[in-house]
């Protein structure tokens, strides 16, 4: 997933510690090439890094630090939504908010950046056991948190959680289409579809 209102980036006036520059590198490369498509060389000169700092902070080389990219993008998602969810009252407001953001930074980045996760995803195999651990762990935590925003609106639990299941599978398939296209327009559509249903949902205002 994209994280329009959370990023790390490696420039700064200020420069990250060696372990977050790598991290950035990582998510830099997985949103553009994805991780088969990157080799650690290319990591290193990007984070400014010598291969003995990398093996210092991840012993397990390029799966590990894959392994920390996901748990950091995953926890600017999440950090994402709950300053979407406290400017906006209604959760289909914030879900909107949310996805046009979404739709800007890849119309931004020439529709090369894509999410992350999915890139990832789509590339492991079973025996990349603990990435696709952590890639579990971390698409439970966002449906988590939309499911609790949803429920706290006055959504029903068991309809919560599938409207969460339901609103990440769409994101992501839909950012994936307009990636490939070069146009939003199937994210604009699937956004339109989500809050609809999201309002729809919605228990009746007094």
């Amino acid at each position: 997933m994209s994280t329009p209102a959370s990023s790390v980036s490696i420039e700064s006036d200020s420069p990250l510690p060696t372990r977050d520059r790598l991290i950035a590198a990582m998510l830099n490369a997985l949103r553009r090439k994805g991780y088969h498509g990157v080799g650690l060389n290319e990591l290193l000169t990007e984070a400014s890094a010598p291969k003995g700092v990398l093996y210092h902070h991840f012993p397990g080389g390029k799966s590990e630090l894959a392994i920390a990219a996901i748990q950091t993008v995953v926890s600017q998602i999440a950090a994402g939504l709950q300053k979407l969810l406290k400017r906006h009252a209604d959760p289909a407001d914030a879900l909107q908010a949310w996805m046009v953001s979404a739709q800007k930074l890849l119309a931004g980045s020439g529709f090369e950046q894509g999410c992350p996760l999915a890139s990832i995803a789509l590339e492991s195999t079973p025996d990349d056991a603990a990435i696709r651990a952590a890639l579990a762990d971390g698409f439970g935590s966002i449906r988590t948190h939309l499911a609790d925003a949803l429920q706290t609106a006055g959504i029903a639990p068991a309809r919560s959680a599938n409207l969460a299941a339901l609103i990440v599978s769409a994101y992501e398939g839909a950012l994936l289409q307009a990636r490939v296209a070069g146009q939003v327009h199937a994210m604009q559509n699937t956004t339109e579809a989500l809050v609809d249903l999201i309002r729809l949902s919605l228990p009746p205002q007094p």
